[in-house]
């Protein structure tokens, strides 16, 4: 049986061939850009997996290209940008899937905020407003300052803006209205505290949290991740609750099954969500789940796509290593020429390991956004914040060399 894939988190390809391969079946992965992969890709044999290159934006091409996958038995949907098409070609070709319209609700962040406000699960006030300076007395009128402004279907950091006074609001409404936005512009309360995601699993109904990940975000104005440790030890009852709270707005949203990704700030008054992904976590979460749990997790995204209740579900809780991570960002725009340190790096406790996310003659132009990102730094350790505090110590000694 072959499991299809339209596109994939940057990391997890391998991953993914070896969870296939041992459930008997075989990977094909629909892409646009290999080269998104190429880390991934040069670690495995040429014949691990079929690519289709194909323009995965076009719905109509990647349905027709589907149909003639011989013994197509699922389609893995891991991402935001493809989640709806993913979830649309699933029911098209009669495939399991999500039900397309609680990906389209999960997909529009404004959407998700009303449906949470209504069922008392969110506090946080928000409001549609349109891309252009003209709108600043209207994010004052209903939800005052200071606020976050931000697209409604944006994806990594991209089209977010949070702003802290009148001549913020009028920079960040101007900047909005020169931003392609995937979505309409929402304006919301902005949230005081730190950032954390709860990574889960879900099947009918029932959700486990597998853990919680730090999320250590770059100083205002930019809002670009820059380094996660997993798992983040809770005081006594807090992954109950935890497990709880993200398990009524899974359901309140509509997401029964698979993975979720659900970004939180910890605010004084408890968790108020930030976000929902229906995915693993992007950059390494999913590498350190599985350090973690010491299992591969993605034969949980096999056994979901092929609409199987994944066995992750009753495993014990995990005893492995946590793992701490740091993205390593151009300092500059210009020319990728390579980085200096990374010959140094088994120096550093913690087995560090490099995974580029750009290779030498790759341009850098988005320096406020992940886009920057040139490579992760991972580390392990016996806790989270030991962890981090190696892959920090580590990632310092390496720098991106950027040429104009």
């Amino acid at each position: 049986m072959t499991i299809a894939a339209l596109e994939l988190l940057t990391f997890g390809l391998g991953g993914l061939v070896r969870a296939a391969g041992n459930a008997g079946h075989r990977l094909c992965l629909l892409t646009r850009d290999r080269t998104v992969y190429r880390h991934e890709l040069a670690r495995l044999p040429a014949d691990a997996l079929d690519i289709v290159d194909i323009d995965t934006l076009d719905t109509a091409a990647c349905t027709a290209a589907l149909r003639g996958v011989p013994d197509l038995g699922g389609l893995i949907n891991a991402t935001d940008t493809f989640g709806v098409p993913g979830a649309d070609i699933a029911a098209a070709l009669g495939l399991p899937g999500p039900d397309p319209a609680a990906v389209r609700l999960v997909r529009d962040k404004h959407r998700v905020r009303t449906v949470l406000s209504e069922r008392g699960l969110s506090r946080v006030r928000a409001v549609r407003v349109a891309p252009d300076p003209s709108a600043a007395p209207e994010v004052l009128r209903d939800i005052g300052l200071p606020a976050v402004l931000k697209d409604t279907a944006g994806t990594s950091s991209r089209g977010v803006w949070p702003v802290r006074d009148a001549p913020a609001l009028h920079a960040a409404l101007t900047a909005a209205s020169h931003t392609p936005l995937k979505g309409d512009l929402l304006a919301e309360t902005f949230l005081a505290g730190p950032v954390y995601s709860a990574e889960t699993l879900s099947w009918d109904g029932h959700t486990r949290l597998l853990g919680v990940c730090s999320r250590q975000i770059s100083p205002e104005p930019a809002v670009r991740e820059e380094a996660a440790a997993f798992p983040v030890a809770l005081p006594a009852g807090g992954h109950a609750r935890i497990e709880t709270w993200v398990g009524a707005l899974l359901a309140a949203v509509g997401h029964d099954r698979g993975f979720a990704h659900v970004e939180f700030v910890l605010t004084g008054e408890g968790p108020e969500l930030v976000e929902i992904n229906r995915r693993i976590g992007g950059a390494l979460v999913g590498e350190a789940l599985s350090r973690r749990l010491g299992t591969n997790v993605q034969e949980a995204e096999i056994d979901t796509a092929l609409g199987r209740r994944p066995p992750l579900l009753d495993t014990a809780p995990g005893s492995g290593p946590a793992s701490g991570f740091v993205l390593v960002y151009a300092p500059r725009a210009g020319t990728l020429a390579g980085w200096s340190g990374l010959d140094g790096l088994d120096t550093f406790p913690g087995a560090p390991r490099w995974y580029p996310t750009m290779a030498p003659g790759d341009r850098v132009e988005h320096l406020t956004d992940q886009r920057a990102c040139t490579g992760i730094l991972l580390t392990e350790g016996a806790t989270a914040e030991l962890a981090l505090h190696r892959a920090l110590s580590a990632a310092g000694s390496v720098h991106p060399v950027v040429e104009p």
